[in-house]
């Protein structure tokens, strides 16, 4: 009887590009939620191109996200 292969969890990134993405996604994904939106982001002035200060950084950080997730999927992690 043959051993089945042993496979590392998908969950645990396997590459040095995997464990940046998934750091960089964490940290712009804590950026998004309460208690930064309450504390830090929760401001209607200044506006920045027409909106809102708390609607910019959230827009960024959104697209700052979808960045990251281009990125690992571009470069195959």
């Amino acid at each position: 009887m043959e051993d089945r292969p042993q496979y590392r969890s998908h969950y645990i990134p396997r590459t040095r590009d995997g464990r940046i993405a998934t750091v960089v996604f964490l940290v712009l994904f804590a950026l998004a939620m309460p208690p930064f939106t309450h504390t830090l982001w929760d401001r209607l002035y200044p506006t920045i191109l027409g909106l809102p200060f708390f609607y910019a950084v959230l827009l960024f950080i959104y697209l700052a996200l979808i960045a990251v997730l281009i990125w690992a999927e571009r470069r195959g992690v």
